[in-house]
């Protein structure tokens, strides 16, 4: 994904509206969401149904377990906290603080470091010992306050600050929860909208972190561009212009000899944002408009309505 259609998508959304200035109606499903995927691709029980219940209409489900509800429940608050944390430096102490919000009464050592070493399932990469969490973790925050103030580029910094606090894995358990939500207060504070790690991009994404362990974080900052592509037509659908409703790329009036398949095959390679909803793409035509002004396919365009 090109960051020239991110910045471009980013401008029109921010003219509209101020991140923290959005609608509550669309903060409660974003932090819906969020709360879904990424509790979801950590083996929480419930459904986006489920969490649609509990979050969005207030209203209790049944044989789901207690800690899976009471997890939903937690995260969702930390989630929406973020927004007011944005005027304050990312420190150990904001870290320890979203996993006490998240994991009180689930985990028994819910905020604070953990006491024993630990494997990362299906990785060659090994944590660092139990007694030099500490000592990694303030190396963490050093170098990544060291990078903010010299002005690093926010998906090449997002990479880094998120892949290096997994590796660390200061936690015995909910690593992965609490850097996404580190990672999206680092998006925030830069006016980024939030990103959703859903559980279709699971492989992806852990293939990406995988990828990190040898260097290479290229993976992780393309997938975490695609993501933050995905927030913003989203956001622009709700808060945006005629230009930005979703739309199946079937319905979208394309010019030329551009079909389905191709715009489909752009979308699946990260290079036309889009999202897919039941089965389907769907982009915008400002998501078309600018795939076509710098990436796309001579003759690419948008028919007149």
């Amino acid at each position: 994904m090109r960051e020239s259609i991110l910045l471009e998508l980013r401008q029109s959304l921010l003219t509209r509206t101020p991140l923290p200035a959005l609608p509550e109606s669309v903060w409660k499903r974003i932090g819906a969401l969020n709360t879904w995927g990424t509790n979801a691709i950590e083996g929480n029980t419930l459904t986006w149904r489920d969490v649609e219940r509990v979050l969005l209409e207030q209203r209790s489900v049944g044989n789901r377990p207690i800690s899976d509800v009471l997890e939903t429940l937690q995260h969702e608050a930390a989630f929406r906290g973020l927004t007011q944390q944005l005027e304050a430096p990312i420190r150990l102490q904001i870290v320890l603080k979203l996993h006490e919000t998240v994991f009180r009464g689930i985990y028994p050592d819910a905020g604070h470091w953990r006491r024993v070493n630990v494997r990362i399932t299906g990785s060659t990469h090994t944590p660092p010992r139990a007694e030099k969490v500490v000592t990694a973790m303030a190396s963490w925050e050093e170098e990544y306050t060291e990078r903010d103030l010299k002005g690093e580029p926010t998906f090449g910094l997002a990479s880094w600050m998120h892949h290096r606090f997994e590796a660390i894995h200061p936690f015995t358990d909910g690593n992965g929860r609490i850097g996404r939500l580190l990672l999206n207060l680092h998006f925030l504070k830069h006016s980024w909208p939030p990103v959703h790690v859903l559980p279709p991009d699971r492989s992806r994404y852990v293939h990406a972190l995988e990828s990190g362990h040898s260097g290479d974080l290229s993976e992780l900052e393309a997938f975490l561009k695609i993501a933050a592509a995905r927030s913003l037509l989203d956001l622009l659908d709700q808060v945006g212009t005629q230009e930005d409703e979703l739309k199946p790329f079937g319905t979208l009036k394309v010019r030329g000899d551009h079909s389905t398949n191709y715009l489909g095959l752009r979308a699946s390679q990260g290079e036309l944002p889009a999202i897919k909803m039941s089965g389907k793409w769907h982009s915008s035509e400002r998501g078309v408009r600018l795939y076509a002004q710098f990436v796309g396919r001579r003759g690419l365009q948008l028919k007149s309505s």
